[in-house]
């Protein structure tokens, strides 16, 4: 079986990150998203929260899982039995950072193999930053995220400007 692994903080997930969620789902057996819990971040939504997200997104598709994880990925993927990393690549700026990783965990792992997915050009400038300040400002976010997520983004954005 071949298992595979999209990393990442998806704080917040966008229909970006799902675009690539889907289709790695089709070319994988199975498929864990592993949502990264960094402490060295303060993220808009807890790790339980993003993990939830996350599970009502993919519940479509019968074999994805959602798992966080901290620490090292190649360490989370060996736990997890898992020996195909996917990133997903918007711009060339991108491919440098995680040509890096994938080189340093080939290193670390060689029996762990990293695929390179281009975006959808739809979401080719998306990042969930962006959808952040967007939405700190107010803005309309409707065209990155699903409904549901995107009055989650509010929500949060709403407490975090009453609590300063």
């Amino acid at each position: 079986m071949r298992k595979a692994v999209y990393p990442g903080s998806f704080d917040p997930v966008t229909l970006g990150h799902l675009d690539i969620i889907e289709r790695s789902a089709r070319m994988s057996d199975w498929l864990i998203i592993g949502v990264l819990n960094n402490n060295s971040k303060t993220p808009l939504f807890s790790v339980e929260e993003r993990v939830n997200m996350l599970k009502k997104m993919t519940s479509h598709l019968p074999n994805v899982e959602v798992k966080s994880f901290g620490g090292l990925l190649i360490d989370f993927m060996r736990a997890n039995g898992a020996d195909v990393v996917i990133r997903g690549l918007r711009a060339i700026t991108d491919f440098e950072y995680e040509l890096q990783m994938a080189q340093t965990n080939r290193v670390m792992a060689p029996e762990i193999d990293t695929v390179f997915l281009t975006t959808n050009l739809k979401y080719s400038y998306l990042s969930s930053s962006i959808v952040k300040e967007i939405a700190y400002y107010d803005g309309d976010i409707s065209e990155f995220l699903a409904p549901e997520i995107a009055e989650c983004v509010r929500e949060k954005m709403s407490e975090r400007k009453k609590n300063g």
